[in-house]
């Protein structure tokens, strides 16, 4: 089966990079591309694909008040292409077939694929997805959007990982022993198993992480929750020993503030 399919995004450059990867699909059938929520729609109305690759912030409106356009029987498979990952919660709300990260790679891009291949061929899946955005879109009509009150509460708990393999998924930031640089990505241990997300170790730092968290290396964030002790070394430097027995190194910049906050929690 070839999935017709209609890329929209505000950056031609994006849609053309898109464009360029989806050539190796044989499945796929590229019959137009949008630079607005507008400009699509009226694609839509002439064309009808059954597949969306679809942007989220873009100007004058977003990727979500497309999703608003489908109702009745019509109701294409759409896939979320956008550089941010704070959206992740409210896409799988409206039943999103999948929620890629810029630079899309190829393998996740194939999985994505696959997975609208399945919920198109699935009647089922289709009369699901139906309800579940009709759903969605009635109980935006009394009040804010119940997807966005989720969204916050996820993310006031959860780390959202991308990590290019697999489906975007919510890590608890309790059960986050440590985050360290691994080149533009960050792998972040929890006692079972390791992530890995591209982000700057900063940006995590300033804008993501609950105060709980704090750098102890300049490639190197630590959940004080799982700190078992300190060991001393020489210049002020010191070993961060977890409660799983991990190892990790505290730098001299970083000591003093550590000290600091742990002294807090422990009421000394």
């Amino acid at each position: 089966m070839q999935l017709t399919t209609l890329i929209v995004d505000d950056e031609f450059s994006a849609i053309e990079g898109l464009m360029i990867r989806l050539e190796k699909f044989p499945q796929i059938n590229v019959i137009g591309h949008a630079c607005s929520v507008d400009e699509a729609v009226g694609i839509i109305d002439k064309t009808q694909p059954n597949l969306i690759f679809l942007d989220i912030e873009m100007p004058s409106k977003s990727g979500f008040e497309l999703v608003k356009y489908f109702t009745g029987d019509y109701c294409p498979a759409i896939i979320f292409v956008t550089a941010f990952h704070q959206h992740a919660v409210q896409a799988f709300e409206v039943k999103a077939v999948d929620y890629l990260l810029k630079p899309v790679k190829l393998q996740r891009l194939g999985e994505a694929i696959e997975r609208a291949l399945e919920r198109i061929n699935s009647v089922f899946n289709k009369q699901q997805l139906l309800e579940m955005r009709e759903s969605y879109l009635n109980a935006q009509q009394p009040q804010l959007p119940t997807a966005t009150k989720v969204e916050k509460l996820a993310e006031a708990n959860n780390l959202i990982i991308q990590d290019g393999r697999n489906p975007i998924q919510l890590v608890p930031y309790d059960d986050i022993l440590c985050i360290d640089a691994a080149g533009d990505y960050m792998c972040v241990h929890t006692k079972q198993e390791t992530f890995v997300m591209r982000a700057r170790m900063k940006s995590l730092e300033k804008d993501t992480l609950p105060p709980h968290f704090i750098r102890i290396h300049k490639s190197a964030i630590v959940n004080l929750k799982h700190i078992k002790r300190l060991e001393p070394l020489r210049n002020s430097e010191y070993n961060a020993i977890l409660k799983n027995d991990k190892l990790m190194k505290v730098s001299r910049t970083y000591s003093k503030e550590l000290k600091s906050r742990l002294l807090n929690i422990s009421g000394c």
